[in-house]
Order: C-alpha cells, then sequence, then structure tokens
C-alpha cells in the first residue's frame, strides 16, 4: 500500500499563552499562509476537537489533521493544507 507522503512542518504554534479571543484568528492566519504540502503543529492544553469541527465546515477537504500527542496535559496537532 502507498503512503501519502506528510506535509512539511513550517511551523510550530503554541497557542498555551495566547488569550483566547486570539486562538483561532492566528491559527485561521497561520493555515491561510500556508502553501500546498505544508503543515503547522498546533499545540494547545486541551484537545482542539472544537477546532477540527470548525476546519470541516470552514474547510472541507482542504486540511489534514494528525494528533502527534493527545494529553492529558499537552495536545500536538500536525495540520496541513491539501491544496
Amino acid at each position: 500500500m502507498e503512503q501519502k507522503p506528510r506535509p512539511f512542518i513550517t511551523v510550530e504554534l503554541d497557542i498555551r499563552p495566547v488569550p483566547p479571543r486570539q486562538r483561532h484568528p492566528l491559527i485561521d492566519a497561520t493555515f491561510d499562509g500556508l502553501k500546498p504540502g505544508e503543515a503547522f503543529v498546533l499545540v494547545n492544553d486541551h484537545d482542539p476537537k472544537p477546532l477540527h469541527y470548525a476546519f470541516q465546515h470552514e474547510r472541507p477537504g482542504r486540511f489534514t489533521w494528525e494528533y502527534l500527542e493527545q494529553g492529558p496535559d499537552i495536545w500536538r496537532v500536525r495540520i496541513g493544507k491539501t491544496e
């Protein structure tokens, strides 16, 4: 079985110190700045599942989502741009 190449990580975005109101705009800007095939690693203090749902709604089929670490104190997710 052929494996798809993983997106190239361009930045690690630790949003833990960012005020909650500023988190989603910062994440959106980081994603929007990616080129196809690039990714960033999101670091958070809780499971960003609501963000995943938002991406599914706003960017269907245009992103990848891979958990690299899943709590209990830190979550790391590789979010890639597919197009």
